[in-house]
């Protein structure tokens, strides 16, 4: 029997994305290989069993010594102290401890030996001989790496929600740990909707068209830290779709692409329906991207997200739920593109009723490090995807609003993270 839906229609898009997170569940977690763990989100308190360094050593290759015998030490006048052995990186600590007016010839890495208290670079030191001579007086522990500087036994070093960069990696393999604890990824169900549509190795003829929805989906489902698994094409019959969604019920969320309008051919409300998911809204109050169904296959089957079959309208529709409920179920804490405030370039109007999302390129402001300007991409037309392309980010226009104005200023959400990075190191 098919489930009672009480389907919402019309949702504001800030409404829409609080029911789509509320409903995404966190998923649950996987043991991976540290170093195919670049990205994920930890699942575990990750406490340090090892003491980092594990003993004082050198940040430099020198001269350990004590201090104290270069008291007076300038470079008018010199202290020449006896090179009395070496400690390499990568050996024992020294079995003696220095004597007064010794020095130890060291490496980058080595234990320091006992009595010593700072190491002067060898490049502020003269050899001669069995002879070291210092120009200058360093401080106690100049040039000396501490014991546990870094991380002490017991101490928590990562917590239960990090993800991972290079440097956390470096740590964990620091720590000895050649596996972790990691959220899994959202497996992501894509298909595409329609009679008109072809795969990109088949010319299209006829009216026909490429399915590059499936292309464009899958992606932002990789940048969204989730693996996407075509389904194919489903053709305009309740039957071909059925089949569609019926092979991605093994998937954590299915996104399909088309048919959830209200025409003769949008079979994917009823055919959901059928199928047992609750339908939870329909239509969100945004320019491109009204037509989007929502739903869920029970307690704890996979979320369903309809996006509309217009390639512009489908990629923002997901940039503005799919993607956070990816980066959610993932363990992200962060679930939301960056925005920044920039200039308008010219005047932006829109009806009132719906929040516009608009193609802007971003410009650096002239004179003003930081400050940007935006530009509309051209064509705002929801089947132009070049226009998705060439966008930096999407300026937002609020529902209430019918014009913003050259000179004012208005939030772009940032879709093209490379943008910010530089072409020169600008210090």
């Amino acid at each position: 029997m098919n489930p009672v839906n009480h389907l919402r229609t019309g949702l504001s898009v800030a409404e829409a994305q609080r029911v789509v997170l509320a409903l995404a569940p966190q998923l649950g977690s996987e043991t991976v290989a540290t170093a195919d763990a670049l990205g994920r989100v930890l699942a575990e308190p990750v406490v340090s069993t090892r003491t980092l360094p594990p003993a004082d050593n050198s940040a430099m290759d020198g001269y350990a010594l004590r201090c104290a015998d270069l008291a007076g030490a300038t470079r008018e006048t010199p202290v020449a102290l006896r090179v009395a052995f070496e400690v390499p990186a990568g050996g024992s600590s020294p079995e003696r401890a220095l004597a007064p007016g010794e020095a130890a010839r060291i490496f980058t890495g080595a234990p320091i030996p006992p009595g010593a208290d700072a190491v002067v670079r060898q490049e502020d030191a003269e050899r001669e001989g069995a002879l070291v001579r210092m120009r200058g007086v360093p401080r106690p522990g100049e040039n000396v790496r501490s014991a546990g500087e870094d991380v002490r036994k017991g101490e928590l070093v990562l917590d239960c929600g990090a993800e991972l960069g290079p440097a956390a990696l470096g740590l964990l393999a620091s720590l000895g740990r050649t596996v972790v604890a990691v959220r899994q990824r959202p497996r992501v169900a894509v298909v595409s909707g329609g009679d008109e549509l072809v795969e990109p190795d088949t010319a299209p003829f006829d009216g026909k068209i490429v399915s590059s929805n499936s292309y464009t989906l899958s992606a932002q489902c990789r940048l969204a830290g989730a693996e996407p698994i075509y389904l194919g094409i489903a053709r305009d019959t309740p039957d071909a779709l059925e089949d569609r969604l019926r092979a991605g019920n093994r998937a954590d969320l299915i996104v399909s692409s088309g048919g959830v309008s209200v025409g003769d051919r949008d079979y994917v409300r009823p055919v959901l329906e059928k199928l047992g998911c609750t339908l939870v809204f329909w239509g969100v109050q945004m320019k491109p991207g009204y037509p989007i169904v929502f739903g869920r296959f029970g307690d704890t089957g996979p979320l369903v997200f309809g996006l509309p079959g217009n390639p512009v309208s489908a990629m923002v529709t997901f940039e503005q739920f799919v993607r956070p409920v990816l980066r959610k179920m993932a363990g992200h804490r962060a679930l939301f593109r960056p925005l920044v405030r920039a200039t308008l370039a010219h005047d932006f109007e829109k009806s009132a009723g719906r929040m516009h999302f608009v193609r802007v390129f971003l410009e650096p402001k002239p004179d003003a490090a930081g400050e940007f300007v935006a530009r509309s991409t051209g064509t705002q037309s929801s089947g132009v995807l070049r226009s998705m392309a060439l966008a930096h980010g999407l300026l937002i226009l609020p529902a209430a609003k019918t014009r913003l104005a050259a000179g004012e200023r208005g939030l772009v959400q940032v879709l093209d993270e490379g943008f910010f990075a530089a072409h020169e190191p600008g210090f």
